[in-house]
């Protein structure tokens, strides 16, 4: 996957069981620029998980844009998807690119430690995470990272940074601002109003820097 994908508006879908709405906003924000989508539902059985992400990277294929898959390898295997993300508590980097082999996508959730992203990048891993910088709706965070970590990370490791937690245009500016090359957003675009006017105002961060 080309690493331009690597930068912009990475949308990460919501525990949504309704396909055609999941399918519907995640278009609209593609349509709008999105750089990359990661199908996150933690609480689907597995036939609505394989269902929604089989609908999902049909989607994502047709925006030319990529489809990770949040923690199940698996199922980023047998769909043959984009790539995965992991967590602290899932798959090591180092096996995921192992069975996925060199070209696919591993994305690593650091949380706020740069020791994690170090370790990610020498197993193999294609971006960092870090995050929560503001409280999410979502996520809930027993820590706040600070936006200073984006400059000691420059310095440190040589991937692409993806910053989350309570992301909306305004509060992500000054991250992109310090060198994010990506923001993760759920609630701002799949809970606003006019989801593709909030991907268009996050996408836009990107054109200012």
């Amino acid at each position: 996957m080309k690493k331009h994908f690597l930068r912009g508006l990475y949308l990460v879908t919501p525990d949504w069981d309704d396909t055609e709405r999941l399918l519907r906003v995640t278009d609209l924000a593609l349509m709008a620029g999105a750089s990359m989508v990661q199908y996150r539902h933690k609480s689907a059985s597995p036939a609505l998980r394989a269902e929604q992400g089989a609908a999902l990277l049909a989607l994502c294929r047709s925006h030319n844009r990529p489809l990770v898959i949040n923690d199940h390898i698996d199922l980023c295997r047998d769909l043959d998807a984009d790539g995965v993300h992991v967590g602290g508590l899932d798959v090591p980097v180092a096996q995921a690119r192992a069975v996925l082999g060199p070209d696919k996508i591993v994305g690593a959730s650091c949380y706020g430690e740069l020791k994690l992203a170090e370790t990610a990048q020498q197993a193999g891993a294609s971006y960092v995470a870090f995050g929560g910088f503001y409280p999410s709706p979502v996520k809930q965070y027993t820590f706040v990272t600070p936006p200073e970590l984006i400059e000691v990370w420059r310095d440190r490791v040589s991937l692409p940074m993806v910053v989350i937690g309570g992301m909306t245009p305004s509060n992500a500016a000054p991250l992109v601002r310090r060198g994010a090359a990506m923001v993760a957003a759920i609630t701002s675009v799949y809970a606003a109003e006019d989801p593709e006017t909030a991907a268009r105002e996050f996408c836009a961060l990107f054109r200012r820097t």
